[in-house]
């Protein structure tokens, strides 16, 4: 993929891995439509940008609110091209499933999975007029847990299966038409999301995993496992032997539910 001087939408763009996805397109020339529910973090955001060498418009929306997506639409309306789109707002509820509102679990499913699938059927028209020499770009932020999905967090696992399986569907339909989709898989990251849980899991810096975003677009690829390269073997073993799996997992649970009791960024 050709990164430059692209015209798109980041949504959960006002920190981590949006922020600084947002800050390597504008570093290439990006003109960026900054989305996200607080306004201060997306301001700041869009002064890195401009220090980046881009230019950045905000918009402040929860993107689990249907109405959203018809801001989004009205921001991009007068921009001639919209070639890209970064789906990768979401947000975190652990626990046992019993113990989980309503609320809890419709706000995950609302912002990880619907969003993205109606931002993208509503941004298509664009996405597929403005595909040029370059091509568009849809680019999913799923997750590992949807690789390897972990007790204590069944309704996030299966949002960001959900992205994983929407990304492979679009990426056949899409075909030919000069749409590139890609679905990137982050494991456990520096950034406030993961502030609040305290599980033994290395985090990597936000500038490793955008870096191996950068190489995988870089290199045409459509799947992006952006975690530490020592977590691959145990995906693989999940993908061939499950149960080889749990049997690792079972005996940490009581520790791994006190761990992530609090892991919330609703």
């Amino acid at each position: 993929m050709d990164l430059n001087n692209r015209h798109g939408i980041v949504t959960g763009a006002g920190q981590g891995i949006g922020r600084a996805l947002a800050v390597e397109l504008a570093g290439q020339g990006g003109h960026l439509l900054l989305v996200g529910r607080t306004e201060e973090t997306l301001t700041e955001t869009a002064k890195r940008v401009e220090a980046a060498g881009g230019t950045a418009e905000i918009l402040v929306q929860d993107l689990g609110r249907p109405e959203a997506i018809d801001a989004v639409l009205a921001a991009v309306e007068p921009w001639d091209t919209v070639d890209t789109l970064v789906n990768n707002a979401g947000n975190v509820r652990a626990g046992r499933l019993e113990e989980t509102t309503a609320a809890d679990v419709q706000s995950m499913i609302d912002l990880n999975l619907v969003a993205p699938l109606q931002l993208t059927r509503a941004l298509l028209p664009k996405l597929r007029a403005s595909t040029g020499e370059s091509g568009s770009l849809i680019l999913n932020i799923s997750s590992e847990i949807a690789l390897v999905a972990m007790p204590f967090y069944a309704v996030y696992a299966a949002t960001k299966s959900g992205v994983a399986a929407f990304g492979e569907a679009m990426r056949r339909e899409l075909s030919g038409t000069g749409v590139h989709v890609a679905t990137v898989y982050p494991g456990a990251t520096d950034t406030d999301m993961m502030a609040s849980q305290n599980a033994d899991w290395e985090r990597r810096p936000v500038s490793a995993v955008v870096a191996d975003v950068l190489a995988g677009l870089a290199a045409d690829e459509h799947e992006i496992t952006a975690t530490a390269p020592e977590a691959h073997d145990t995906h693989r073993l999940n993908a061939t032997d499950p149960l080889k799996v749990d049997a690792a997992i079972v005996p940490g649970l009581d520790d791994l539910e006190a761990a992530v009791k609090d892991h919330r960024s609703i």
